[in-house]
């Protein structure tokens, strides 16, 4: 579980700064402290989930990505759609990446 929020952190994070600062919708400290936020509130709650439910994995990452749009929403209060786009964006490259590493 450690090695993949790390590996989810190594891509999440810098995917959310760089899409909020680009965005003009937080300034980079809390681009990154939201992205790091938003997975430590999720990744344990996943990995529990999987752990008992190992074949909804796409299931999880949704509920999981669900949970970090609305949450981003809640801190930036911008754009629904917008934030909801940048969550899927940064939880897909995770999620891809996660599986070709294994």
């Amino acid at each position: 579980m450690l090695r993949a929020l790390l590996l989810t952190l190594a891509v999440e994070v810098p995917l959310y700064t760089a899409a909020l600062v680009a965005l003009k919708l937080a300034k980079p400290a809390k681009a990154a402290a939201l992205g790091v936020a938003v997975n430590l509130a999720t990744h344990p709650a996943l990995w529990l989930y999987l752990s008992h439910h190992p074949g909804q994995l796409w299931l999880a990452e949704a509920a999981a990505t669900a949970i970090e749009a609305v949450a981003l929403i809640i801190a930036i209060k911008a754009d629904k759609t917008l934030l909801a786009a940048v969550t899927v964006g940064a939880n897909a490259a995770s999620l891809l990446i996660g599986i070709a590493v294994g």
